[in-house]
């Protein structure tokens, strides 16, 4: 009997804003909430960005927008230009220069003389010409970006010391989502043992900003030196790594699962295989990605995948002036590329037995998690086959769980939806033969990059909080950034959704959730509706135990709105504990049948069955 992996918390940011409380949200549906929760989801905005509750302000500083200059100048990104120096008369060239930055190993043809001073006098022969790096600059061809809101700055929010920008949104997400759990962590650490916790996160690319890879890489050729912290927190994994050392202290198994722009989902697969297996009772599931810097833009649009200024401009006719960057991403119209964006974003997951006897939020539950490859590609980045299977299989286990009916009639497709030419034809081909396959005539299809952009790795996870969002407050985004569905979209057995659909939640059992990434990782995940899921459990642990968790529940809702409470205050709810609760090998108390962990109430078990009983 497998066991449920129920969504309990979550939480994390992206440029629409906080995700906890469903704020991130419902900035993309603030048009069409009642005033009471708009005007709280703007108070919650005004606090992240330090700025007064003015509606016009934040609307205009949140979603996709033109870079802004707290990342960067992207009308003056620094560059080196090299260049051949010739003396004008045929005859040396002659410089001084500080002894300090003369170079270690002198090029062919350099004379220098010391004068016993500070510095020095090079010549070089006529016979050499001298090769140099001029600094200069260069405009981006790409001003729009999925920025978070502005004003909001991790690094400020703990003692960052350096961390890439990846990792302080890690830091925030984390931070987030346990936070508004509603429960202390420390009571879910009492009741599971340690080795029954795990944690999978990642981003897709690591950290490349110039406190990560990016300064190592780059280093040597800027003149800088080195930082000892440049190659350690450039890893992928570091995302998972600061969760256990620095927010839970974490000592179960740990991951970090990649898979381009499907990364999220490959973690949440880990995840939630660990809890139906039963080995596992809780886990944390995320992703972090900053790559909002110039070079990581640059890479992506020399391959052609970015929405660039000029064609943004073609596309709506402007011969002049600024393009239209808030609309930038156009999914399934016609358009030229997707747009970047960072974000952070985290799941808690509880196994249904945990769930009730914590008297958890239930918000659903994650059905499964497909993952295909391509199969023989003519292109890295080009497209294949495997969506097809993971669209198919993850609407076949919604079928088998709810039954025929459910799945045509109560479903919907949260797209992956880049904004791309060759995705708008690949994807909704995907997407109108599943549809046409299992006989659902008219299948709904949202696409929120239009809003947030595409923030790689945690592409998924924006994706999920606005599932989550869409069952507590009975709105689909629609694609409002375009004005009609492209020629070349299939779309007989589907029905893209263009403006905001009001729905009751109840009558959306489950949520599609598509990934498609560079080199074939595809992956779909189904996600249970919180009122699917709590009708399962009722059926597995009776009324009675139903009853028990409503009672429970009541004060971990109060929790939840008091931490969304308190922030919305101003308060600053960050956990991040360096070098706090250290435990050494010393400090274990061992034996052959169990490791007792000072701070854990729970001890770890030493006897493992044989999971070869029937072969030894």
């Amino acid at each position: 009997m497998s066991r449920l992996p129920v969504i309990v918390g979550f939480g994390g940011v992206n440029p629409a804003g906080r995700s906890s409380g469903h704020h991130g949200f419902r900035r993309l549906v603030s048009d069409k909430l009642s005033r009471e929760k708009a005007e709280r989801t703007y108070r919650a905005l005004a606090a992240l960005m330090q700025c007064e509750n003015d509606c016009n302000y934040i609307n205009q500083h949140t979603l996709i927008r033109r870079l802004e200059r707290n990342l960067f100048d992207a009308n003056a990104i620094r560059l080196n230009k090299t260049a051949e120096l010739t003396a004008a008369a045929n005859g040396p060239i002659s410089f001084n220069i500080r002894k300090s930055q003369l170079p270690a190993d002198l090029p062919p043809g350099w004379l220098v003389e010391d004068s016993f001073s500070e510095r020095v006098t090079v010549t070089v022969s006529d016979l050499h010409n001298l090769d140099v790096l001029f600094p200069d600059t260069r405009v981006s061809r790409v001003h729009s970006a999925g920025q978070l809101p502005t004003g909001f700055d991790p690094e400020k929010l703990y003692q960052s010391r350096n961390h890439p920008r990846g990792l302080q949104l890690t830091v925030y997400g984390a931070s987030d989502a346990i936070n508004s759990l509603g429960i202390d962590w420390q009571l879910v650490r009492d009741l599971v043992p340690a080795d029954q916790i795990s944690v999978y996160a990642s981003s897709a690319m690591g950290q490349l900003d110039t406190n990560g890879s990016g300064g190592m890489l780059q280093a040597g050729l800027v003149g800088k030196r080195v930082s000892s912290k440049n190659c350690a927190l450039g890893l992928a994994e570091m995302t998972a790594d600061f969760v256990n050392a620095y927010i839970l202290g974490s000592v179960g198994s740990t991951g970090a699962n990649i898979g381009a722009c499907a990364t999220f989902l490959y973690n949440l697969r880990q995840g939630i295989e660990d809890i139906r297996s039963g080995k596992f009772r809780a886990v944390l599931v995320g992703s972090s990605e900053a790559p909002l810097t110039p070079d990581i833009i640059e890479g992506y649009r020399t391959m052609g995948a970015l929405a660039e200024d000029e064609a943004l401009k073609k596309l709506d006719g402007m011969g002049s002036g600024e393009a239209d960057y808030r609309r930038a991403c156009r999914p399934f119209a016609e358009n030229c590329g997707f747009t970047l964006s960072e974000g952070s974003q985290f799941l808690i997951l509880f196994d249904d037995e945990l769930a009730l006897e914590l008297g958890a939020n239930i918000y659903g539950s994650v059905a499964d998690v497909f993952i295909n490859a391509d199969g023989f590609k003519k292109s890295i980045p080009g497209p294949g086959i495997g969506n097809y299977v993971t669209v198919g299989k993850a609407m076949g286990v919604v079928r088998s769980i709810l039954g025929e009916t459910a799945l045509r009639q109560r479903t919907y497709m949260q797209a992956h939806g880049t904004g791309t030419p060759q995705n708008r034809v690949t994807e909704s081909h995907i997407f109108n033969e599943m549809a046409r396959n299992f006989g659902i005539s008219k299948w709904p299809v949202a696409a929120i990059k239009s809003y947030v952009g595409h923030s790689l790795a945690c592409a998924a996870g924006d994706q999920i909080m606005a599932s989550l969002g869409t069952w507590n407050d009975g709105l689909i985004p629609g694609i409002t950034t375009i004005d009609k569905i492209a020629d070349d979209v299939h779309s007989s057995h589907l029905d893209f959704l263009l403006a905001h659909k009001e729905v009751d939640p109840e009558s959306i059992d489950a949520t599609f959730i598509n990934s498609k990434g560079f080199g074939g990782n595809n992956a779909t995940a189904a996600l249970l509706g919180p009122h699917v899921t709590k009708r399962m459990l009722a059926k597995r642990h009776g009324k009675q135990k139903m009853q028990d968790h409503a009672g429970r529940n009541e004060p971990v809702q109060q929790a939840t709105l008091d931490y969304d409470d308190a922030v919305i205050g101003g308060k600053n709810s960050l956990i991040y504990k360096f070098g706090e609760g250290v435990v050494d090998g010393a400090d274990l108390d061992l034996s052959p049948e169990r490791i007792r962990i000072p701070g854990h109430v729970q001890d770890v078990s030493l006897i493992i069955p044989n999971p070869y009983d029937d072969m030894t």
